[in-house]
């Protein structure tokens, strides 16, 4: 797939804002403001972002838990305020602060998460099948990380999926250890992409912290569903830079990580390879650079304020609106 100029902008655009909205969430975490806990996305915003960015409005998208989303939500087009608003338990959120770290914009086809590993799945197949059904011809993407790749929920939505041939493709983050897990002692495979052949579909493994070579991956596999070829697995190879959430200890096994380990990723930082790529291609300036940086700091501050202007939802009937319809 070739990219325009302005398509690889909207690319790094998006990296960048994912990136400042990140360490916000750490920030106000740290300022006792977040309500919920928060896994960071630091070094793994690649595949959230190139994965989300091009697809159409009305495709569906279940976020991964790392970065809670923002990655997706962001390439997907949804005003982060009110997300980040929704951590600290604003009335302003995207849930009305009463839904927390699950991502809810369903005029953008973000329709929540769940708190249980592996839920997305036979979700992702139901609105599938309700996309073919009714001819309405939305893609669903489905991103999850190497930690729930091994849940049954995952084994039944990709047999189904490939046997009814639906419009679903599986977008694996593997950052290579699930908490405290590393990759080699919860599979005996050296790619989860290997688990495609198992269920007759195509599987890609991509380097996950090249934001086009994700994209151009994802989007294959999805102008593939869309012409009702059935599903595709595509395996991003991503990195995790710190623990795996705020407050956890950063160890594998009990030990901390390798020193140089982590010195070598952050070596394949995604937002400075692909800022280094495109100034290179000329299809970034410096002034770009500044430009970009300055828009992102800037909307960041804006939902701080915003964040610092809005209300908590203390009215109790919001509780019956939103658990119950009318």
């Amino acid at each position: 797939m070739q990219f325009t100029k302005e398509q690889l902008l909207k690319l790094y655009s998006n990296l960048v804002r994912t990136r400042a909205f990140d360490q916000a969430a750490v920030r106000l975490n740290a300022e006792g403001k977040l309500f919920s806990f928060y896994h960071p996305a630091l070094g793994g915003e690649a595949p959230g972002v190139g994965g989300t960015t091009f697809l159409r409005k009305d495709d569906v998208v279940y976020p991964h838990l790392r970065g809670h989303g923002f990655p997706h939500l962001i390439g997907k087009g949804c005003d982060p305020k009110t997300y980040l608003a929704e951590h600290c338990g604003r009335a302003t959120g995207s849930g009305k602060g009463l839904g927390g770290v699950h991502a809810e914009y369903p005029e953008l086809g973000i329709f929540g998460g769940g708190g249980t590993i592996g839920s997305a799945f036979p979700v992702s197949v139901g609105w599938g099948v309700a996309a073919k059904k009714n001819g309405w011809g939305q893609v669903v993407v489905c991103f999850f990380g190497d930690g729930s790749s091994n849940r049954g929920t995952f084994h039944e939505a990709a047999n189904m999926a490939a046997v009814w041939k639906l419009p679903v493709v599986w977008v694996c983050e593997n950052n290579g250890v699930a908490q405290y897990v590393p990759i080699k002692d919860a599979y005996p495979l050296d790619d989860i992409a290997s688990l495609g052949a198992g269920y007759g579909m195509p599987a890609v493994v991509v380097d996950g912290q090249d934001v086009v070579a994700v994209a151009e991956a994802v989007m294959a596999a999805v102008e593939r569903a869309r012409e009702g070829h059935g599903p595709s697995l595509v395996e991003c190879k991503t990195l995790r830079f710190g623990a795996h959430g705020i407050g956890n200890p950063d160890k594998i096994h009990g030990q901390p990580r390798d020193p140089e380990e982590l010195e070598a990723m952050r070596r394949r930082d995604p937002v400075e390879l692909f800022r280094s790529r495109l100034l290179e291609q000329g299809v970034l300036t410096p002034e770009d650079i500044e430009r970009i940086d300055g828009e992102a700091q800037r909307e960041v501050e804006e939902a701080r304020r915003f964040i610092d202007e809005s209300p908590s939802p203390d009215d109790p009937s919001l509780l019956d609106r939103a658990l119950y319809a009318d």
